[in-house]
């Protein structure tokens, strides 16, 4: 969700109403996904970089964080919608991880759409915890090296009970990953869009759907074993 900072330039306002705005287009985006039926939603939030950031930027993030945890909380739950987070959410200040605690407890056995927040969240960062649990394992003699492939590798990840990722979109131009989801990206169809995250709403969402399911998704085969060719 990129291009707060120059949305708000560009207005010529402080950043922090650069992602007070953006906090409007998640709830469109989410509510628009659920509509459409998506299955899961994983929105980039807070990356673990994103400390480094000056306190009075992260402080007013974490304040909105909280904002949108307890302003969205009935949304969230009357319409069926599990929250999960992702991340080193342990280092969030208790006014944002109790109430997310909460959230993801209260709505743990909703089935409508799985909603994920990645919150102090790395790629890099989370493929390290992935392995240490790994060298953990082998080192208590639960896991044998010679087991550990593709599957059971990603059993260890965060993101192990998410359906695998389909479409990642980043907004604002920037064409990078900037370290999110590194292991899920595979396989995953890149979209990248010049709309600023503040201006992004479901329009602009239904645009990268229509230009995903324009994609031809082979996994290394060819389009003929897939049955893909014209006949």
């Amino acid at each position: 969700m990129d291009g707060n900072g120059r949305w708000a330039q560009s207005h010529g306002r402080p950043r922090l109403d650069g992602h007070r705005a953006g906090a409007d287009s998640v709830r469109d985006i989410t509510r628009a996904s659920r509509q459409l039926g998506i299955e899961a939603l994983t929105l980039y939030a807070f990356s673990s970089q994103n400390w480094a950031r000056p306190a009075e930027e992260v402080m007013g993030l974490m304040t909105l964080l909280r904002e949108f945890l307890i302003g969205e909380r009935s949304e969230i739950l009357d319409n069926q919608i599990r929250l999960e987070a992702i991340g080193d959410v342990e280092k969030l200040p208790p006014m944002v991880k109790e109430p997310l605690d909460e959230l993801r407890t209260a709505s743990a056995m909703h089935t409508g759409m799985t909603l994920t927040l990645a919150l102090s969240y790395g790629g890099r960062e989370s493929i390290v915890r992935a392995v240490r649990e790994i060298a953990r394992d082998a080192a208590a003699g639960t896991l044998r090296p010679e087991d550990l492939d593709v599957d059971r590798l990603t059993g260890y990840l965060p993101t192990a009970k998410l359906p695998p990722l389909d479409l990642l979109i980043r907004t604002s131009g920037e064409q990078r990953i900037s370290n999110f989801m590194l292991w899920e990206i595979a396989y995953a169809e890149l979209v990248f869009t010049d709309v600023l995250w503040p201006e992004f709403r479901k329009e602009h969402l239904h645009q990268c759907l229509e230009v995903y399911a324009a994609r031809e998704r082979r996994f290394g085969l060819t389009s003929a074993q897939l049955g893909l060719d014209p006949a």
